[in-house]
């Protein structure tokens, strides 16, 4: 797939973990470790708007494409 999600470099970044952002974000753990590992095939836009509110961010630092 050529886009990918970079959760994972976010986390590391703001120091918490797959389980602090879940409980913030209101999703369960394991939507959110298929979305971290890049085997969801969608995203809603109302996740996309808790992540980027609980990490501070934006969409773009989430999703990035690549033709790779």
């Amino acid at each position: 797939m050529s886009v990918h999600v970079s959760l994972d470099e976010l986390l590391k970044e703001r120091g918490m973990s797959l389980t602090e952002l879940s409980e913030k974000v209101g999703l369960t753990l394991a939507n959110l470790s298929i979305l971290k590992t890049g085997k969801a095939k969608a995203i809603r836009f109302s996740t996309l708007d808790a992540l980027c509110r609980v990490l501070d961010c934006q969409p773009g630092d989430i999703l990035r494409y690549s033709d790779e």
